[in-house]
């Protein structure tokens, strides 16, 4: 008899094992999923319907929640794949809150496959983002969950210190649900430190809240951890009171699991009052529990491997879709692109050719004017051409009839000079003197200035700015030099030069000599030639 209880006795513990930090880890995040299967179906609807209309908030949301079904069914690496999709998406559309609730989620996904490390970068990413938002609750909630890692770890002072930050704030905020957590995780770290009457104190104000609260599961949960209490500090009888009154709510309940729970507890307590047929009675019915657990969960597990394989099929099929209708727009795109350039192109062809040959008639026209106008500007430069020659004409005219009438009245005082020189050499007195003065008038009229100035002004209109130009090569030219070069200008003999001048051909020749050395010519060089080649 002993050897068969024992051998079931074995045989329910390693069964329960499964379930047993399912309860405790899963429990203390997301609610109860009591029908997996219809929530995963509902959300596989919803997930269709909003990749269909393009609601990103609402895929990521329904993304998260798959995740949290398949985390509570065992399908670990599902759902982390599920959050990690949500996670993309909350980040990528500024929801921070959300974003937190996903970190913390997979925070507690890794928590519970053993990866301590990683759940606390999750759970510190989620921290930072509450905190930024100074959410409250969200703060208490990975707080606890800290707690409860530390817990797990043995750091039992840490354990303590974040436990009390989260009740800290959940008691500001009013959140009974929570604060009765709280306590529970902080009865249970008692619980662990054999401080058995701080865990009864702490597990009797979690079951106060969740009955305020009304929450059948969390205080049955909590009567569960009391009957415990009770039977490791030696009062086994009201061990087990506590644990019928749990297992009588999980039987109102229909909870399989905590029925399980109870008959554990309850055989582990007739074990140790020694009424082993009352043990084995409640092992063997903890056992049959267990079992129907298993083969209901089995039976729940393959509908809902069907359905999930039905979501990531029609995942792939969604994705297909969005493939081919992201190709087609790509295609649809490009031929409208390729269109347009081409109506783009035929038009610029066009227009052109249009241009080309409305550029090529005002090209003509234009000519044509340009063609006009030098026609009209050659026939007037022809005529000013006309109109000077026949000016320059009549001022070589009267330059030349100017010089003959200077040369003729020169020669006719030159002659009056030479008659009057004869009469002076007489002896006569009386003549003498008045012949004289009218020699002195004569010398004085050679050098008239004003006949030479209306001489300068008829040259200059003819040769215009010749004598200016001249004053580049010297800048001794007196204004005789100016009058000797005009004259040699004008191509006249030196006989007339000379009477013009009022000299004599001999002081000519000097003239001319001096006048060569301030040209600065060369011995070889004609005066005369340099001068008409100006």
């Amino acid at each position: 008899m002993k050897k068969h209880f024992g051998t079931c006795l074995i045989l329910f513990f390693l069964t329960w094992s499964a379930f047993s930090q399912e309860a405790e880890f899963g429990g203390a995040v997301f609610a109860e999923v009591k029908k997996p299967i219809e929530s995963l179906v509902e959300l596989k609807k919803q997930y269709a319907w909003s990749i269909e209309h393009n609601d990103v908030v609402l895929e990521g949301e329904c993304l998260q929640q798959m995740g949290r079904v398949c985390y509570r069914q065992g399908h670990f690496r599902q759902a982390l794949e599920f959050f990690l999709k949500a996670e993309k998406i909350f980040s990528s559309n500024s929801k921070p809150l959300s974003l937190a609730a996903n970190l913390s989620d997979v925070g507690v996904l890794y928590y519970y496959i053993k990866q301590p490390d990683k759940a606390m970068k999750n759970y510190s990413l989620a921290l930072s983002i509450y905190q930024k938002q100074k959410d409250l609750k969200g703060q208490a909630m990975v707080y606890g969950h800290i707690g409860q890692l530390y817990e797990k770890r043995k750091s039992f002072d840490s354990a303590f210190v974040y436990q009390r930050l989260a009740l800290k704030i959940i008691e500001k905020t009013n959140d009974r649900s929570g604060a009765a957590k709280i306590y529970e995780n902080l009865g249970s770290i008692y619980e662990d430190l054999e401080k058995y009457e701080l865990a009864d104190q702490h597990f009797k104000k979690s079951l106060s809240l969740y009955q305020q609260d009304h929450n059948e599961l969390g205080s049955i949960e909590v009567i569960n951890n009391l009957g415990d209490i009770l039977r490791k500090t030696g009062y086994y009888n009201k061990s087990i009171t506590e644990t019928r009154l749990a297992m009588h709510l999980a039987s109102k309940l229909g909870n399989a699991y905590q029925l399980a729970s109870c008959c554990r507890d309850l055989g582990k307590a007739y074990e140790l009052l020694n009424q082993m047929d009352s043990a084995y009675h409640y092992i063997q019915l903890g056992y049959k529990y267990t079992l129907d657990l298993y083969s209901e969960d089995g039976a729940k597990q393959v509908a809902f491997l069907q359905v999930l394989y039905d979501i990531n099929k029609k995942s792939d099929e969604i994705n297909k879709l969005q493939a081919d209708k992201k190709i087609n727009r790509i295609i649809v795109t490009s031929a409208t692109i390729v269109v347009l350039l081409l109506i783009i192109l035929g038009f610029a062809i066009f227009s052109r050719q249009r241009f080309k040959l409305r550029d090529e008639k005002m090209l003509g026209k234009q000519k044509q004017i340009e063609h006009d106008l030098t026609s009209l500007e050659l026939k007037n430069l022809q005529l000013e051409e006309q109109n000077l020659k026949q000016q320059l004409e009549v001022k070589s005219r009267e330059l030349s009839t100017h010089t003959l009438n200077l040369i003729k009245n020169n020669q006719f005082l030159e002659n009056l000079r030479n008659t009057l020189q004869a009469m002076v050499k007489d002896d006569k007195r009386d003549q003498k003197k008045q012949m004289n003065q009218i020699l002195t008038e004569i010398n004085q009229s050679f050098n008239h200035e004003r006949n030479w100035k209306e001489f300068t002004q008829a040259f200059e209109q003819v040769h215009h700015q010749f004598l200016e130009n001249l004053k580049k090569f010297s800048n001794e030219l007196t204004s005789a030099d100016m009058r000797l070069i005009a004259l040699l200008k004008m191509n006249l003999d030196s006989t007339d030069v000379a009477t013009l001048l009022g000299i004599s051909t001999d002081s000519l020749r000097v003239s001319r000599y001096r006048l060569r050395k301030k040209l600065n010519l060369s011995q070889g060089d004609n005066l005369s030639a340099f001068i008409q080649a100006l």
